[in-house]
């Protein structure tokens, strides 16, 4: 079969002929027909990650058809379209992963290949409005922003949230929940088209957050109290430009961040956390339960992921290369 190795770190993804896996008890080969970019993937590349033992197929998102499995008793399975959970072994208490936690596409191999085996427990149906390129896009980035926003934010109606670095999947998603939640959002980019973007999908609007006081122009704009504005931020940078959210939220706010692309957080004055009754929390990707219960909602709502562009898996290099730039406006997908 057809699969993306990488051999070296720091170095191009080659696609390359291997054997296809074979099932195992309780677990299913799944043909793909889509799959998914994540920045997970371009870290893996470049190295960020402890312990990344080569060669691997990186990839955590796919969506395809069951044409093995290894056990009779999911012989019902063969057939069917599927997408891929890849948040394995969480371990038994929801509020964090347990030792045994791996997401799909590092020790194992992932979803960059014509065929993957995956244990059937982390097998979903497609929602029926959804076409294979539609679904890849959705699971890491679908059920880390489910969790941020339902599990560890706790979203309500008529809340207000920011959402930072508009265009990637994960705050793309968290978008998308939020509005059909009944929230009032409000995004952040480095790219004004982008911003207008969010704006067709829902977003009140947005400010560059490039300009000079970011922060301060969206209270103006907003016309906020002095005290903060937003009631939920997610958050996805961290790094320097971190300080001034404190400054946007709200009292009590809570503030959800699940990634660092800027670096370390810096200059916090715990001051402005401790009196206005803030909450930092942080998340990783999701429960099994989350991650059916994301999907389910998907389907409620009608929910189309946001797609940058899709690609024959030949084109993997330049798909990363356009994500490492920052340069998409949701989910890059690969073809096979």
């Amino acid at each position: 079969m057809k699969a993306a190795i990488l051999r070296n770190l720091h170095e191009p993804i080659h696609l390359e002929e291997t054997a296809p896996p074979v099932a195992g008890k309780g677990e299913a080969i799944v043909k793909i027909m889509a799959a998914a970019l994540n920045h997970r993937d371009v870290w893996i590349q470049k190295g960020r990650y402890p312990g990344i033992s080569l060669p691997v197929t990186p990839g955590s998102d796919g969506a395809g058809i069951v044409v093995e499995v290894g056990d009779r008793a999911d012989e019902s399975w063969i057939g069917k379209q599927v997408l891929i959970n890849p948040a394995h072994n969480w371990g038994e208490i929801p509020a964090h992963y347990g030792p045994e936690f791996k997401i799909l596409g590092l020790e194992d191999p992932g979803t960059f290949a014509e065929y993957v085996k995956i244990p059937v427990v982390y097998l979903h149906e497609i929602p029926s409005h959804l076409s294979f390129n539609q679904a890849a896009a959705i699971p890491l980035a679908g059920l880390t922003a489910w969790r941020c926003l339902t599990t560890r934010a706790v979203l309500k109606p008529q809340e207000k949230v920011l959402i930072t670095g508009i265009g990637g999947g994960v705050a793309l998603f968290g978008l998308q929940f939020a509005v059909a939640l009944g929230a009032e959002v409000w995004v952040t980019s480095g790219s004004d088209d982008k911003i207008q973007k969010a704006c067709e999908l829902g977003a009140k609007g947005g400010v560059n957050y490039k300009n000079t006081d970011w922060h301060r122009e969206l209270l103006q704009t907003i016309g906020a109290p002095r005290l903060g504005y937003f009631d939920v931020i997610v958050d996805s940078a961290g790094g320097d430009n971190f300080k001034s959210l404190i400054d946007v939220a709200a009292p009590g706010a809570r503030i959800c961040i699940y990634g660092g692309t800027t670096g370390n957080i810096t200059d916090l004055l715990p001051a402005k956390i401790f009196f206005k009754q803030l909450n930092l929390l942080g998340s990783t990707m999701g429960t099994p339960k989350e991650f059916e219960e994301m999907i389910r909602f998907v389907e409620k709502c009608n929910l189309v992921p946001v797609i940058d562009s899709i690609r024959p898996i030949e084109e993997i290099g330049a798909g990363m290369d356009r994500m490492d730039k920052g340069e998409q406006f949701g989910k890059i997908v690969f073809t096979f």
